[in-house]
């Protein structure tokens, strides 16, 4: 099992932001997690890679019971990609460099890689079509190469499991699209880490991802197949608001009635 959450409830002072979360994971299933703005994603992930600790429940990640062991030593094996890490990386450290650093998940690089890690970094930078943005200044990439280059990042040190939050945030449909399919190209990969892909919009759902879970007012509303999820029924109850959705190359588009619009 790769996630196992049973009972989870966390409260931030006298508000209850996670409530009653029994959630699991299992090998070879890649799964998006859905949710509006405020609905307690982030916060799950924070639990998820023992940032945050519950107020009740339990938390089993990649087989360790969090409690009974050294949750810095588990974070090892979980890449997390977020646009908060842009704001951490420093500006004067390249592209290469910033992936390098993925190898110790240190902000800035502070040890002297082998020359199995330069060849790796390379790899991955050379496997996601930005070679060429080795020599440049992190600040200096667009959002789209960022992300990417935040993914090599996370990939340096052979994660068990990969978590993508809200990674198209702030890209144009073309960014967004060659950054999903980088995604999808990770995620065909035999050997490759689990993924958790955190979003708000339906439409980046790939056809990888096998699960969908989704989140309202800090409660679990569904988790199961991605196709017994995304349905008009389950998505109007979901959203609150008459739905329709279309399939288009595997990917399901939804649309809102005017009415819900309106009101």
């Amino acid at each position: 099992m790769v996630i196992d959450v049973k009972n989870v409830e966390w409260k931030r002072d006298e508000t209850t932001i996670l409530r009653n979360i029994n959630w699991q994971v299992k090998e070879s299933q890649h799964w998006c997690i859905v949710g509006l703005n405020g609905s307690g994603k982030t916060s799950l992930l924070q639990i998820l890679c023992g940032y945050t600790w519950p107020t009740r429940g339990e938390v089993h990640v990649l087989g360790n019971r969090y409690g009974e062991v050294d949750v810095r030593e588990v974070r090892k094996s979980i890449g997390w990609v977020s646009t908060a890490l842009i704001a951490q990386m420093h500006d004067h450290e390249t592209a290469f460099r910033v992936v390098l650093s993925g190898r110790e998940a240190t902000i800035g690089l502070y040890t002297t890689p082998s020359d199995e890690d330069l060849a790796k970094a390379s790899e991955l930078l050379d496997t996601f079509g930005c070679s060429k943005l080795k020599n440049r200044p992190f600040r200096a990439l667009s959002q789209g190469e960022r992300q990417k280059v935040l993914i090599a990042r996370a990939l340096m040190a052979s994660p068990r499991l990969l978590i993508l939050d809200e990674p198209c945030t702030g890209l144009d449909l073309l960014s967004r699209e060659q950054l999903l399919a980088m995604i999808g190209q990770i995620a065909s990969q035999p050997d490759g880490p689990t993924l958790l892909y955190v979003t708000h919009h339906i439409e980046e759902i790939l056809p990888c991802f096998t699960h969908t879970l989704l989140i309202k007012d800090g409660a679990v509303a569904a988790a199961a197949k991605t196709t017994e999820v995304l349905k008009p029924d389950v998505l109007t109850s979901f959203f609150g608001v008459p739905v329709d959705i279309r399939q288009s190359q595997g990917r399901s588009w939804i649309s809102i009635g005017d009415e819900a619009v309106i009101r």
